[in-house]
């Protein structure tokens, strides 16, 4: 088992980067099941994840008061040199240790959080835009550990949503999905 958070998040990045070159222009504006953006918002909102988790890896602060608009000119292409970006910055000697962030959150805790939003969003694009996203299974045991230890304050900040049920046989990345307010069988004609 590897659980090196640079790794982890090279194999998210694998995976979400084809998601994200899957998106038609005029799916931009369809809903996904992250009910606060539309596909267009929430590939801004993903573009501004891995570029500001870049500095945070550097031991530097990172805004996310406001996000960018990322979606000019290439931006399929640069999604795929950002995230390898992250990739070598969380690879960086001593990255993965110490606290980072405002927050002083531990150093794997913040790649974690990181790893999170290529997971979860990539399947929210995904489902959006009809494609497919299978995660990696050696995040996914990362991921439920982060949701567990962190879910309650990023509820309170509004920053995940309140579980929804999990149904009975789910899959571990089902369960993942329900504990960030999510519901594997989200349609996009859903309301």
């Amino acid at each position: 088992m590897n659980d090196k958070i640079s790794d982890m998040l090279a194999v998210a990045a694998a995976r979400a980067e084809p998601v994200v070159r899957g998106v038609a222009d005029g799916q931009l504006g369809a809903r996904t099941p992250c009910a606060d953006y539309d596909v267009r918002d929430l590939l801004n909102h993903l573009f501004h994840v891995v570029v500001g988790f870049q500095s945070l890896a550097a031991g530097k602060e990172a805004d996310f008061s406001t996000t960018p608009d990322y979606l000019k000119g290439n931006w399929r292409d640069r999604f795929g040199a950002e995230t390898a970006l992250l990739v070598t910055a969380w690879a960086a000697p001593g990255a993965d240790e110490g606290t980072k962030g405002s927050m002083n959150l531990p150093a794997r805790t913040v790649g974690s959080m990181a790893l999170l939003d290529l997971t979860v969003h990539a399947w929210d694009l995904a489902r959006a835009t009809g494609q497919d996203f299978t995660p990696d299974e050696e995040g996914l045991r990362a991921l439920g550990a982060l949701v567990t230890q962190m879910g309650p304050t990023a509820r309170q900040m509004k920053v995940l949503a309140e579980p929804c049920p999990v149904v009975e046989g789910a899959t571990p990345f089902e369960e993942l999905l329900a504990s960030t307010g999510r519901r594997a069988d989200w349609l996009p004609d859903q309301l």
